[in-house]
């Protein structure tokens, strides 16, 4: 049968997985797949597998993928890291009747994958993997898929990814974080880039980052157009993120320990981590217990010390209800007796028998009646002195300012009225300037008509 490409094989093979568990060293193995899938997880990826080790060693192959050959497994991608096309090559063909796709890591910006020249580091290295990608898409009998991480620039970004669909490559992840975007760089995956980069190419597209609920895999979709979304972190908090709810944490550590001794062998360094991850807020108030967790050395000690934090978060909640039950409780019954011994007729004046025969209705308990209080001064909403209007008028008086608040106006007059004296002062100085020039003669006539006549 011939190879299904691009959307033919997302929709037939992938089912059009929306819904997608990420590759997670250590942590995506066959168990914590099997607990995703029950929840909403419509496709997962195994744990990243090195191919040089792959290669070499049956036991490595053994122990990570083929043991873990499950019906409901499926579908499923083996993922790897590798820098050589030969080795990629033979990695994929030892893999490929376990799986129905194999993924090349190119997004791993760890440590450990720089020293090994790997995952985002090979990023700039277009022409081997060009050569890596194009060889296992002609040799393969599964297709070939590839995970990314973003360049800084939108542009580039789009180029690299519709290299690698020309070379072979049958659906792109694209995580939308740069290189140097981890740790406590990580900040917010930019899902411009992803919505680039999906309106470039012709083949299928899953958007990596940001995903902490199944809101979030919503708008993803809507705001980029891509067929399906992965989500790692927030899986391992909450491995029923794809069903849109949050159960109780022992819920899930609970079902997930009867995945694991149900599908045999699992590491238990794997499952250690998991519990870590799922009672991550709980084990910050229970460092006696977190210890503990960490130095059990069974699978049956890590399942005790889950059911002790169990224990320990059902009695604090049922602490915390009783104590709202019954702090509502005696308000109400105390309520109920104040109103009883406040309006029994012996307690009451005949004056207000007389009132309550007259309107029934009459409620004469001090505690049930409105209260009026009066309190002064008020404290304006907008004044700038956060005064009354009062206290307000006095200090702005003082001070010569404005209150709009209060519609005070103090300096506003004060500068109106000094402009207007200043124009007046300036006013005179021109008279008199203009009374320097004018000839003596005039002066003299002028001066004369100013005078005041002598009545004869």
């Amino acid at each position: 049968m011939a190879k299904l490409q691009g959307f033919e094989f997302w929709r037939k093979t992938l089912k059009e997985a929306r819904y997608v568990v990420a590759p997670m060293v250590d942590q995506s193995e066959l168990a914590w797949r099997l607990l995703s899938r029950r929840h909403g997880a419509q496709l997962c990826y195994t744990p990243m597998l090195h191919a040089q080790v792959f290669v070499r060693d049956a036991n490595y192959r053994r122990e990570n993928l083929y043991n873990e050959v499950c019906e409901e497994d499926s579908p499923l991608i083996a993922q790897f890291c590798a820098n050589d096309p030969e080795v990629f090559l033979q990695a994929a063909l030892l893999a490929q009747d376990y799986c129905d796709a194999i993924d090349l890591n190119l997004g791993c910006p760890q440590m450990i994958a720089k020293r090994g020249h790997y995952g985002v580091f090979l990023q700039d290295e277009w022409d081997l993997l060009e050569k890596m990608v194009s060889l296992a898409n002609e040799k393969l009998k599964v297709p070939i898929t590839c995970k990314i991480r973003v360049f800084k620039e939108v542009e580039k970004t789009v180029r690299y990814a519709q290299m690698l669909e020309n070379a072979g490559c049958q659906l792109l992840t694209v995580h939308g974080r740069t290189k140097d975007q981890k740790g406590a760089m990580t900040g917010i995956a930019s899902w411009e880039h992803i919505k680039a980069v999906r309106q470039a190419v012709n083949i299928p597209v899953f958007a990596n980052g940001n995903i902490q609920h199944l809101s979030d895999v919503e708008r993803c979709i809507q705001e980029t157009g891509v067929q399906g979304v992965m989500s790692a972190e927030g899986n391992l908090h909450n491995p029923a993120l794809f069903e849109g709810r949050s159960p109780p944490v022992w819920e899930m550590a609970e079902e997930y320990l009867e995945v694991v001794k149900r599908y045999p062998p699992c590491t238990l360094s794997y499952v250690r981590a998991h519990l870590f991850k799922l009672w991550h807020h709980t084990l910050q108030i229970h460092q006696d217990l977190r210890e503990e967790l960490a130095k059990v050395k069974t699978l049956e000690g890590l399942a005790d010390v889950s059911k002790q934090l169990r224990l320990r978060c059902q009695v604090q909640t049922g602490n915390i209800l009783s104590n709202i039950q019954a702090s509502v409780l005696k308000k109400t019954v105390c309520q109920k007796r104040a109103l009883e011994d406040c309006e029994s007729a012996d307690t009451l004046s005949k004056n207000k028998q007389k009132k309550r025969s007259r309107n029934p209705k009459k409620n004469f308990c001090p505690e049930q009646k409105r209260k009026f209080v009066f309190y002064f001064p008020l404290q304006g909403n907008k004044c700038v002195f956060s005064l009354c209007r009062g206290c307000c008028k006095k200090k702005a008086y003082k001070e010569v300012a404005d209150c709009p608040s209060h519609g005070l106006r103090f300096k506003t007059k004060a500068e109106k009225r000094k402009a207007e004296e200043k124009e007046q002062a300036e006013r005179s100085t021109t008279e008199v300037e203009r009374s320097d020039h004018i000839p003596q003669p005039l002066q003299d006539s002028r001066r004369e008509l100013e005078e005041p006549r002598l009545l004869l």
